[in-house]
């Protein structure tokens, strides 16, 4: 009798977090509250339009990597209790082209696909705390999406880059990858701490894992850097190990939060993929220490 009574406290639990939350769906409860903790910033995207402005900036254009995306603001919209990217295909011309340039953002005659990016830099910045955020992904070859923080202050990677999620085909193995990032004593190279989970290690246990909502989620010290998918620990990154050449520690300053859906480069050839390629993120939740 004790060990069933046992069996059944260890169990209640699990089954009814599966059903508080349908994972096909927004979540459209509020916030739990954490433990030691305060919720210090949220953008549940519970409206209809874009990206509040007060909170969110857009990139634009051709931006990064050679990847083969125009970034535009009309990409990403709000509805239905989620904020919405999508790339798109398209065929437009570069308003930047310049013939002969050997800059990969000008060289391009044409546009041939378009998605958005959004940041919250020069308006939210945060240091230490946890992170919360509930998303779908788009798994189509070519979808490279992405959530992740920058530095405030240095350029590339000495600011410190932290990427909470990445999917991509690194090695042509579909991956979900938890990174950290940052200087080292050559200018755009970059020291990582990288792990790379295949996808097929979600599917195996759930054939559904693509089509639901995941919370990617970082817990952020002045000690460590840890990132979980779903409660699942992915990579832990000691900032004693993260010191740039200068001896500045990228890790014990503000960040910014980024979203965005790449097309392209790591993540593959998208010329045969169904389109529109979709990111949907459920909301950004980020607690702090009382």
């Amino acid at each position: 009798m004790k060990q069933k009574l046992l069996l059944a406290l260890f169990f209640i639990p699990l089954i009814a977090n599966s059903q508080e939350i349908d994972p096909f769906s927004v979540d459209n409860k509020v916030p739990p509250k954490r433990a030691g903790m305060q919720l210090v910033f949220n953008d549940e995207f519970n409206y209809t339009g874009k990206p509040d402005s007060v909170i969110w900036s857009y990139e634009q254009g051709f931006v990064r990597n050679n990847e083969l995306q125009w970034y535009q603001a009309e990409n990403v919209n709000c509805k239905d209790g989620r904020l919405l990217i999508e790339g798109r295909k398209c065929e437009s011309p570069n308003p930047n082209y310049i013939a002969n340039s050997r800059n990969w953002k000008t060289n391009r005659k044409t546009i041939n696909y378009t998605s958005a990016s959004i940041n919250t830099a020069g308006k939210k910045v945060w240091k230490f705390g946890r992170f919360e955020i509930r998303a779908r992904i788009d798994t189509t070859m070519g979808s490279w999406p992405a959530i992740w923080t920058l530095g405030i202050e240095n350029e590339w990677p000495s600011c410190g880059e932290i990427d909470m999620l990445e999917f991509y085909r690194p090695e042509n193995t579909p991956s979900i990858l938890a990174n950290a990032a940052w200087g080292t004593d050559t200018r755009w190279n970059a020291k990582w701490d990288a792990t790379k989970t295949p996808i097929s290690t979600f599917i195996k246990s759930d054939k559904d894992w693509t089509r639901k909502y995941h919370i990617w989620r970082m817990d952020w010290s002045s000690d460590q850097i840890k990132l979980y998918i779903d409660d699942k620990l992915l990579n832990t990154i000691l900032l004693i190990e993260t010191v740039n050449k200068d001896g500045s520690n990228p890790f014990l300053q503000p960040h910014y939060l980024l979203l965005n859906l790449a097309l392209g480069e790591n993540g593959g050839d998208p010329a045969q993929s169904k389109f529109p390629i979709s990111f949907e993120v459920d909301y950004v939740r980020i607690y702090q220490q009382e």
